[in-house]
């Protein structure tokens, strides 16, 4: 089963700062100077289209799949494989600034699993209900904290 992330209009705003300043650094400077060599011009640009696209991919291709003795949370080239016995946790989060996150919302759920790095994974499944009776399905010894 698969689940796809929630995208909310807060995420939509950085992202698209974030792209616009990238956008300023590597195509403002060579498009304002009047000597710059078509050769800038395009190594600036492909610049941009590389870092922009990496960043939207990653932000926006995250999904998360339920196997059958492990979910995959996966955003662009990161993946974590959650085995479900290890999962000890899960309880609502907003903050998506701070910690191991693939997530594309505010309000997100943060796994607490015992191989996390960082002790947990934050995640924004668009279908919130149906995410956790799915798990609870597959991990019915995880305390759910709402």
């Amino acid at each position: 089963m698969i689940f796809r992330s929630k995208v909310d209009g807060f995420f939509v705003t950085i992202m698209s700062i974030v792209v616009l300043l990238i956008g300023a650094v590597t195509l403002l400077p060579p498009l304002i100077d009047k000597e710059a060599s078509m050769g800038i011009v395009i190594i600036m640009t492909a610049i941009f289209i590389i870092l922009a696209g990496a960043l939207l991919w990653m932000s926006f291709s995250i999904k998360y799949i339920f196997y059958d003795n492990y979910l995959l949370v996966k955003g662009g080239p990161f993946k974590s494989k959650i085995a479900y016995q290890s999962i000890r946790k899960i309880s609502p989060t907003k903050d998506i600034f701070t910690g191991y996150r693939i997530l594309s919302a505010r309000n997100g759920l943060e796994l607490f699993y015992d191989s996390a790095i960082l002790g947990s994974v934050k995640i924004s499944p668009k279908n919130r209900r149906e995410f956790i009776t799915e798990l609870k399905k597959r991990c019915p010894h995880v305390t759910i904290q709402e």
